[in-house]
């Protein structure tokens, strides 16, 4: 997708802090951190969201990656969140899917506000 920020960002068009990469997946720093650690885990193919489509496969390297970044960033033992929001209503701002790694404090028990 040629006008995909993520896409940009997966391909080193756009730069961003890269917490993990492999040929399958990328991970980075989000510009507007909503916890002290928050990540955003981005598969490289590019998918709108969780129901376009997206593999097993890719769906198990997006699950690696996501326990890669919680240990480079020390979230394995105290705990993190995973939030993927597809669509308007959930908040979904940028059409690729990606999944959001939050901790670094505690988050508590509710999920919303």
């Amino acid at each position: 997708m040629g006008d995909c920020i993520f896409c940009k960002i997966a391909a080193g068009e756009i730069p961003a802090t890269v917490v993990y990469e492999n040929d399958h997946v990328i991970a980075f720093e989000d510009l507007n951190p909503q916890a002290p650690v928050h990540v955003l885990v981005v598969p490289k193919a590019h998918h709108e969201n969780i129901l376009d489509g997206v593999s097993a496969e890719e769906l198990a390297e997006v699950v690696a990656a996501i326990g890669e970044v919680a240990k480079a960033k020390g979230l394995s033992e105290r705990g993190f969140r995973v939030i993927a929001n597809t669509g308007a209503d959930a908040g979904q701002t940028v059409g690729h899917v990606h999944f959001h790694v939050l901790g670094g404090t505690s988050l508590g028990e509710g999920l919303l506000p």
